[in-house]
């Protein structure tokens, strides 16, 4: 009798395992199935609140981290060269400018009291050329001065950019108002408002296109000013003939310079003293004559 049963309990047992482990099965794959269940339900959700998400963001000041943003550099340069030939050194530098993208703005030329001719320049030259730009251009004579700034205004980019969308976003906010506005006072209203937002949005454009321009392109004002003209040593021996004579003839002129002076000084006075002295002798002269002939009688 023991031998049977020991086979029926074994069976029995075994049905009992299986049927557990089926309905552990169960449990577990429906554990699961919730728990998709639920996370796309949250993904539901998060694609539902994705626009009104980023709605929010924009009425504020957009803190939604980008990527890597490259580094907004805003480079500039001082140099002042002295060269033989300015008219042809300034050429060299406007071609070098033009070949590397860029191009001239202000240009000043002048002389100074000796003569000599400088000019000042401003290039505008592409980022990514500034250092071969620089280089060519200290080559083109004798560097006396350079002065090299470099600002890093990324921050200040990223702000400005981030402000920009946010004042986009704000203006059509209100646009979108005026839309579904029905009294007259709220639309005077909204409009005051969207005036005041645009002009705010043209200011944050005008300063975010001066960025731009201003890290996508270098600024280097040159300076060039012409050779000076080295005078000859003088020499240690002393004067020649010809030294003598243009002393000597120097000295002459002034001689009679200085006597047709003193000539033309005491003329008048002379000129009277001749007209008196010859009053006098015809005066004298009368008097003798008149005197002769009392003395013979």
């Amino acid at each position: 009798m023991r031998q049977p049963v020991r086979p029926a309990l074994t069976g029995l047992l075994l049905a009992a395992a299986l049927v557990l482990a089926g309905c552990g099965a169960n449990g577990a794959s429906a554990g699961a199935s919730a728990g998709d269940a639920r996370a796309g339900t949250d993904s539901t959700a998060r694609e539902a609140a994705g626009p009104a998400g980023a709605k929010d963001s924009g009425s504020g000041p957009a803190r939604t981290a980008p990527g890597l943003t490259a580094n907004r550099i805003i480079r500039t340069a001082s140099l002042t060269v002295r060269v033989k030939d300015v008219p042809k050194a300034l050429d060299a530098a406007r071609g070098t400018a033009e070949d590397a993208g860029g191009y001239v703005g202000d240009e000043t030329t002048g002389r100074d009291s000796a003569g000599n001719e400088h000019t000042r320049v401003v290039l505008r030259v592409p980022a990514d050329k500034y250092d071969e730009v620089l280089t060519g251009l200290q080559g083109a004579g004798k560097l006396i001065a350079r002065t090299a700034k470099a600002q890093d205004v990324t921050d200040q980019v990223v702000d400005v950019d981030s402000r920009v969308r946010s004042q986009r976003a704000s203006v059509a906010r209100v646009r979108e108002l005026m839309d579904r506005a029905a009294k007259l006072s709220d639309v005077v209203t909204l409009e005051g408002e969207l005036s005041s937002r645009e002009a705010d949005l043209e200011a944050l454009l005008a300063q975010q296109a001066s960025l731009k321009d201003r890290t996508s392109m270098a600024t280097i004002t040159l300076s060039l000013t012409q050779t000076p003209v080295t005078k000859s040593a003088k020499k240690d021996d002393g004067p020649g003939f010809v030294d003598a004579l243009s002393g000597g003839w120097h000295v002459f002129v002034t001689m009679l310079r200085w006597i047709a002076l003193a000539l033309g000084a005491a003329l008048p006075f002379a000129a009277l003293a001749a007209v008196l002295a010859l009053l006098w002798w015809k005066a004298a002269r009368r008097r003798r004559t008149t005197a002769r002939p009392r003395g013979e009688t």
